[in-house]
C-alpha cells in the first residue's frame, strides 16, 4: 500500500541503486594445468587427474597460489597435480556480483561456442560462487556458515561437450539432488 511510494522515494533520495557486476580480465601465461580425460572421473595414474584434484587445483589458481612447491613460501607448498601440462595463455575472467541464474546459463551457452571455432583447449570451467555468509542455500535449508561457508559449483566443460559438474557445501547443508 502507501508503504511503496515511501521506499521509492528514499532509494531515490539516497541514490540506492543496483550494483552493476564487477568484470576482470586477465591472463595467465605458462600455466601448469591437470590433464583429463571426460570419461574419467577418478583420474588414472600417468593419464589423467581426478576431479578432487581439478577443484583443488583450480582453488589455487583462482587464489593466485604458487603451483611451483617452493619450500621457502609461507603460503603454500601446493603443486599442480600429475599428470600435468603447460598451457602458454590461459585466459582468466571473473564477474562478481548479483548474477541470476539465466544470466550463468548465457555464460554456459557462450562458453560452449568457444568449441565450434578453431581453438586448442581440451577443456574449460565455470565457477559459480555464493556469498559465503548467505542466509540461503540449496533446497529447503539455511545456509550454514559455521567454517567457510563454502557454496559453491562448478562446470568443466570438455571440446566433445561432456562435462562434470562440482558441487561443494558446508557439513550443515543440503546438496541439491
Amino acid at each position: 500500500g502507501a508503504e511503496g511510494p515511501t521506499l521509492m522515494s528514499y532509494f531515490a533520495k539516497n541514490q540506492i541503486q543496483a550494483l552493476k557486476p564487477k568484470i576482470t580480465f586477465s591472463t595467465l601465461r605458462d600455466l601448469q594445468c591437470p590433464v583429463l580425460q571426460s570419461n574419467d572421473l577418478q583420474g588414472k595414474p600417468e593419464e589423467s587427474c581426478s576431479t578432487e584434484e581439478l577443484l583443488e587445483w583450480l582453488g589455487a589458481v583462482l587464489n593466485q597460489v604458487s603451483l611451483d612447491n617452493k619450500s621457502s613460501s609461507f603460503l603454500s607448498t601446493y603443486c599442480c597435480p600429475e599428470p600435468n601440462t603447460v598451457v602458454e595463455k590461459a585466459f582468466l575472467c571473473t564477474i562478481t556480483g548479483f548474477i541470476i541464474p539465466e544470466k550463468i546459463i548465457q555464460l554456459l551457452e557462450q562458453l560452449c561456442c568457444y568449441f565450434s571455432e578453431p581453438k586448442l583447449a581440451p577443456w574449460l570451467t565455470l565457477t559459480v560462487h555464493g556469498f559465503a555468509d548467505s542466509p540461503v542455500s540449496w533446497r529447503e535449508s539455511e545456509h550454514g556458515f559455521h567454517k567457510g561457508g563454502e557454496n559453491l559449483y562448478n562446470f568443466v566443460i570438455f571440446r566433445n561437450l561432456d562435462y562434470w559438474l562440482q558441487m561443494a557445501v558446508g557439513a550443515h547443508d543440503d546438496c541439491p539432488p
